[in-house]
């Protein structure tokens, strides 16, 4: 039990904990639908698009969410619109933004003295340095993301499975897409104090991607998902406190380990679980059912 009270005993830990768990109900939720939509490069372009701002808002010693969120909102809709062109492909004009906007950020970053130190700090996190402002403002914009998905849930739920009955519906696909996409970018702006510009996309894609392994309706997924990156966030939390490594990096690792279990071992989808399944039905075929009665025309069946 002390290795479970111990870290709970200090403010910065229970501030780390309370964040977490927002930060991974949150990325649970939105991820959900960056991994449905097959958007998890346009969420790694996002993720590396905002450093400008993350940087600039740090040098100017304000919140690194203002910053964040205007490049943010710039790249969204920059990929929205390019989406829409065909003298460039979509993957190319994604790679092309978020590798210039990152090469940005670093080159700023690289003119202040220590700006190696300071890095670290901005591209893997600073969970246990989060103050309860950081929190309280975290918990309002995941409250704002939150709402906005669960009344367009239908909609976005449409658009995720099948886009063209939805635009054949007189759905509007396009402003959809570009409203997912800031959510997208909202979502990695305020996480990004917790696991980092780097580490981020895996709290957005690692756990969606698990739930969707265990379960092939898409409620059960959206809840499994978010308990599921709320789970390791804190689970990560108290492995980093006990072994001294990176809280960010170690979360993310949680969060890929759970999702090796549910790839081997999923009941419907493991890789693993499937492999013994085949190996039983192909014993209990061949106990039951001789081969000498397939030579009568009688078909094999399993009970």
């Amino acid at each position: 039990m002390n290795w479970l009270t111990e870290p709970l005993q200090y403010g910065f830990m229970q501030r780390a904990m309370l964040e977490v768990l927002v930060i991974g109900a949150l990325c649970g939720l939105v991820g959900c639908f960056v991994v449905l939509r097959g958007l998890a490069f346009i969420g790694d372009a996002l993720a590396h698009a905002v450093f400008p701002g993350v940087v600039l808002s740090y040098l100017a010693g304000q919140s690194i969410m203002v910053g964040a969120f205007g490049f943010g909102t710039l790249t969204a809709l920059g990929i929205g619109l390019l989406a829409r062109s065909r003298r460039v492909s979509e993957d190319t004009a994604i790679g092309v933004i978020f590798a210039a906007f990152f090469a940005l950020g670093v080159v700023i970053l690289s003119r202040q003295g220590g700006f190696r130190r300071d890095l670290g700090s901005l591209l893997f996190g600073n969970i246990l340095g989060v103050s309860m402002t950081d929190v309280v403002v975290t918990a309002i914009i995941a409250g704002a993301v939150t709402l906005i998905v669960l009344v367009l849930l239908k909609e976005f739920t449409l658009v995720a499975f099948d886009p063209v009955m939805a635009r054949t519906l007189g759905y509007p696909v396009f402003w959809l897409d570009l409203l997912l996409l800031m959510l997208v970018a909202a979502t990695i702006v305020v996480s990004l104090q917790t696991v980092g510009n780097i580490l981020v996309l895996a709290l957005v894609v690692t756990p969606p991607a698990t739930a969707r392994l265990l379960t092939d309706r898409l409620l059960r997924m959206l809840g499994l998902s978010m308990v599921l990156a709320a789970g390791a966030g804190v689970a990560g939390l108290y492995v980093s406190y006990h072994l001294g490594t990176a809280a960010g990096a170690t979360i993310v690792l949680v969060a890929t380990g759970m999702f090796l279990v549910a790839l081997g071992f999923a009941p419907h989808h493991g890789v693993v679980t499937g492999w013994l399944h085949h190996r039983r039905g192909v014993h209990h075929v061949h106990h039951y059912h001789p081969p000498g009665e397939e030579h009568h025309g009688q078909k094999a069946s399993v009970r």
